[in-house]
Order: C-alpha cells, then sequence, then structure tokens
C-alpha cells in the first residue's frame, strides 16, 4: 500500500470465495466510477458484496486522504478465503453428507491514479 491509497477489509462474508472472485475480476483496474456502475449492474449476488467494500475503502480516502471520488481508481482486489462452517445433511438409510459453508475476506485498495 503506498500512502496515496486507502484500503478497506470484509470479513467472514458468507459467500463461496469462487464465486466471489469472480465479481472481484469485473473490477481490477478500472476507475472507482467504472467499477461501481459494474457492480451495480452485474447479476452477481457477490457484486452487491464487493460494492459495499469498495465503498467503504472509497469513503477511506476521500476522508483521511482527501482525494475527490472521481481520481480513484482500484489497486487491488483480493478475495481469500475465510473459516469454513461444517455442517451435515441428512440422506438415506441414516447416513450424511457434509456440507460445507465457505466464507470469504474482501480486501479492496483504491489509489489516487
Amino acid at each position: 500500500m503506498t500512502k496515496q491509497s486507502a484500503r478497506a477489509h470484509s470479513k467472514y462474508i458468507r459467500i463461496s470465495p469462487r464465486k466471489a472472485r469472480l465479481a472481484a475480476d469485473l473490477i481490477r483496474g478500472k476507475s472507482v466510477e467504472e467499477a461501481s456502475l459494474q457492480l451495480i449492474y452485474c447479476k452477481l449476488r457477490a457484486g452487491r458484496l464487493i460494492k459495499k467494500t469498495l465503498d467503504s475503502a472509497v469513503a477511506n480516502a476521500e476522508n483521511s486522504l482527501e482525494i475527490q471520488r472521481r481520481d480513484l481508481k482500484v489497486q487491488e482486489v483480493r478475495v481469500d478465503a475465510g473459516p469454513v462452517l461444517k455442517r451435515a445433511k441428512a440422506r438415506s438409510k441414516g447416513g450424511r453428507v457434509p456440507v460445507m459453508k465457505r466464507t470469504s475476506h474482501f480486501t479492496i485498495v483504491v489509489a489516487a491514479g
């Protein structure tokens, strides 16, 4: 993180990292305004969740660095795997099947650019 960049984290988001990375790939390297539009009109559920983190990173940049929203660019988008909630689903003949409820951690870095 350079000195003219701001970041935001969202942790323990209940979506699979693999699905969230599809939305994260849409905004990597774009301007903040273009990335925000892309996430608004994206039909992926992760788009709505990543947009909240992007808005937080933009607010951090505006408040702490005093950089205008139109001057910001998405420098880094990272979706990491969080802890997995392990559940079970009942099956026939007294059996069970594991159900892995995956979580994600989002990190977005915006910079003047």
